[in-house]
């Protein structure tokens, strides 16, 4: 393939420029105005837009509509709201632009941190944590007694991707029933999966509900007061996905009635919640700081994420991770 023009937004550290620098050393780099500072941020392209075949990073959708050479745009994040419309997708579609993520940069980081969320609460690490007692007394006994094995629990995931995949092959280990919930089932999972119209059926059954949808108009509020009624009494409720699939509100509600057991939640809306918001006060209901995803040398992550997709690019193969495009 001959040398491509590549547009990168990104305002990568040096060690991670360097990764990127080397890696398409036989292509053109092409960087904008104003380069984003983070994977969430947006960034301002010039005019250079218009000739390149190939963006990376968080572009402006209004840049990425005026692209016209385009043919794959690969974003450094797993969430792609501002691009999920139908508008983005008809465009992207017409033009023949195939539009990839980084989810599989952060599946193991993100399930590594539910697997923390669920073993911290199965061997009940916050109470005994902040606990000092003698063994044999009745707080040591409760402790022991209430703790529980994964084992036989069964867990129900709201949204299957890259890292619901993962989490699966995590849980195996642990012997729990799993159920997944994707748009449209492919018949291929490893585990059960239903589709949207039948998920409510299984909430009753979940010891265990990890939320791992985008943030669309279709999921926003999804998790609302309707459905945490559902889930049985003690049922733990867990989000590494977005803050605004959950009414944050009923949530709070079902924590303090004691319906639910817990929330261990990794996103909120807005993110940090105000000071005084319900959920800090909450019971049992325990806050990261959107960090699910992270991990060391991040950046170099996703830089040699959008590398290994290059050369399948180059190659005319699929491209991982894709999202919209043929």
């Amino acid at each position: 393939m001959n040398g491509l023009r590549i547009f990168s937004d990104t305002a990568f550290a040096e060690r991670a420029m360097d990764l990127l620098r080397d890696g398409v050393a036989e292509h053109e780099l092409v960087f904008p105005l104003k380069p984003a500072v983070s994977v969430l941020a947006k960034s301002k392209a010039g005019p250079e837009i218009e000739t390149v075949e190939v963006a990376f990073g968080q572009p402006d959708v209004a840049d990425v509509l005026r692209a016209k050479n385009l043919r794959w745009l690969h974003l450094t994040s797993a969430g792609y709201t501002r691009y999920d419309t139908p508008e983005f997708r008809a465009a992207m579609r017409e033009r023949g632009v195939m539009v990839t993520n980084s989810s599989s940069v952060y599946a193991e980081a993100c399930v590594e941190h539910v697997m923390a969320f669920l073993f911290a609460q199965s061997r009940l690490l916050p109470q005994a944590l902040t606990t000092r007692c003698a063994n044999g007394v009745a707080e040591w006994n409760a402790l022991r007694e209430d703790s529980r094995l994964l084992i036989g629990q069964r867990v129900l995931i709201a949204g299957y991707g890259a890292i619901a995949a993962r989490l699966v092959e995590c849980l195996a280990p642990f012997r729990m029933e799993v159920v997944a919930m994707r748009r449209t089932p492919r018949g291929d999972e490893p585990v059960r999966v239903v589709s949207l119209e039948n998920f409510d059926m299984e909430l009753a059954a979940a010891d265990h509900v990890i939320n791992i949808l985008p943030d669309n108009p279709e999921s926003r509020g999804y998790f609302n007061a309707s459905r945490f009624s559902m889930m049985k009494r003690g049922a733990v409720f867990h989000n590494i996905g977005r803050g605004t699939t959950v009414d944050q509100e009923a949530l709070a509600d079902v924590l303090e009635s004691g319906h639910l057991a817990a929330a261990w939640l990794d996103v909120t809306d807005p993110e940090p919640l105000a000071d005084g918001h319900r959920l800090w006060s909450a019971p049992h209901c325990y806050i990261t700081p959107h960090t699910a995803g992270g991990h060391a040398f991040e950046a170099g992550s996703l830089v040699r994420h959008f590398l290994g997709n290059l050369r399948r690019f180059e190659r005319g193969e699929r491209l991982v991770d894709q999202i919209m495009g043929a």
